[in-house]
């Protein structure tokens, strides 16, 4: 028995409540079990019982073993001062509260389903894709909408608050913290933090004085990356260098120091080609974040990311190495991609923090537009029946993945939660 399941038995008071006891012999009767608590304190509190006669109101406290209390010095502890009832699973011994008087308990080792536990230590012990896979199919569809649409809202909340992070860090300055937002996304998982690097030591203000100039922007971009230090035999990145080192010392720029890395890429995805097509962006777009804000459509978003690195680019993917001919073109996956990750939990955590649901709403609905995702999480799910329709889906099952199967988090997963009750 673990204290969590033990929590979980009694929040939901899946046990035979039938001519309850304490462990004295009084009667006890469950007038209300309580809030659970996941803070510093009893573990349910505003909970209301009958013991005898006697109505009580006030908290209660969990524990596998009743010795647990002594051992953990509740009783020295004021947050437990006004416990009216000891849970636990065995009951081993009698427990004074700070007064001197017994605590009433409670035992329920022998009221819990023996299927019930029996469930729940075969979802803990197995080491499937999900732990419930061979039972998840008897989840009705409706309760899993549900829980989809609880787990996409947990996400899109859970990246809202590395912005609000952003956002502290720049006086609440919206399309800066876009710009390290999208920046970062350019990045790609392996060179995001060193694009995010990049974005925060050119600032808005500064890129908006070159960004009719496509080889300026490039400049500063490749010159606070580092890629502007050797020695170059072409033209274009020699032309590169000069601008950098010119506006390097007229602003005082500071390279972040940040290595940019290749291994076991796609030449189109090369940080050479990210940051030349992110310099293409700024020269195409003001005031961005403002733009997505303000549009309906989805496509007009998509539009936005309808972008092309310059020309010399159709012919290299690094500084002074020819290749042959292709235009540098920001793929609908990479867009995807960048409106996933950036513009809807931007969008999600704008109206999140000016309690506008018209924001979180498009945000939302723009995710039903967007394919889906395809990594071995959503082919996991699409081998046991549940296929993604959308990156709400997509975004959906990541969560549940990470967050709750990962970590074994069943008894907080409403399929989880599903399964144990049908005992």
């Amino acid at each position: 028995m673990k204290e969590r399941l033990l929590q979980y038995l009694w929040q939901y008071q899946y046990f035979n409540k039938n001519e309850l006891t304490t462990s004295s012999g009084l009667p006890l009767q469950i007038i209300y079990q309580g809030n659970f608590n996941t803070n510093q304190g009893a573990d349910f509190f505003e909970a209301k019982i009958k013991i005898g006669n006697t109505i009580w109101a006030g908290n209660i406290e969990l524990h596998i073993k009743s010795s647990d209390w002594d051992l953990h010095n509740h009783s020295a502890d004021k947050n437990y001062n006004n416990i009216i009832l000891h849970v636990v699973w065995e009951h081993d011994r009698e427990i004074k509260d700070i007064t001197g008087s017994t605590l009433p308990t409670l035992e329920l080792q022998n009221r819990v389903s023996k299927l019930l536990l029996s469930k729940y230590e075969a979802l803990m012990n197995t080491n499937s894709f999900i732990p419930c896979e061979k039972h998840v199919h008897s989840i009705k569809d409706l309760a899993l909408i549900s829980w989809k649409q609880r787990l996409l809202a947990e996400r899109l909340e859970n990246k809202a608050s590395i912005i609000f992070s952003f956002l502290n860090q720049n006086n609440f300055h919206w399309e800066e913290t876009f710009w390290w937002l999208i920046a970062k996304n350019f990045g790609i998982q392996v060179n995001s933090d060193a694009f995010e690097k990049i974005a925060r030591s050119l600032p808005l203000s500064l890129l908006a004085k070159h960004k009719n100039q496509i080889h300026q922007l490039e400049a500063l971009l490749f010159g606070q990356a580092g890629s502007l230090e050797k020695v170059f035999e072409e033209d274009y990145p020699k032309m590169l260098q000069k601008e950098y080192r010119f506006y390097k010392m007229k602003y005082k720029l500071i390279q972040p120091g940040v290595q940019l890395f290749f291994l076991r890429m796609r030449p189109a995805n090369f940080p050479t080609i990210r940051l030349a097509q992110l310099a293409m962006l700024i020269n195409k777009s003001t005031g961005l974040f403002s733009k997505v804000k303000e549009t309906e459509s989805l496509a007009d978003v998509k539009e936005f990311f309808n972008l092309t690195a310059n020309d010399y680019w159709h012919y290299h993917y690094l500084f002074d190495e020819t290749s042959s001919y292709k235009k540098k073109k920001l793929g609908e996956q990479m867009t995807n991609n960048i409106l996933i990750n950036t513009i809807v939990p931007a969008l999600f955590a704008y109206g999140l923090y000016h309690n506008e649901q018209q924001y979180k709403d498009k945000a939302i609905a723009w995710l039903e537009e967007i394919a889906p995702e395809k990594n071995v999480i959503t082919k996991g799910f699409a081998i046991l029946n549940y296929s993604s329709k959308n990156s709400f889906d997509s975004q959906s099952y990541i969560q549940l993945k990470n967050e709750y199967c990962n970590n074994k988090r069943c008894l907080e997963c409403s399929i989880g939660n599903s399964l144990l009750r049908e005992v």
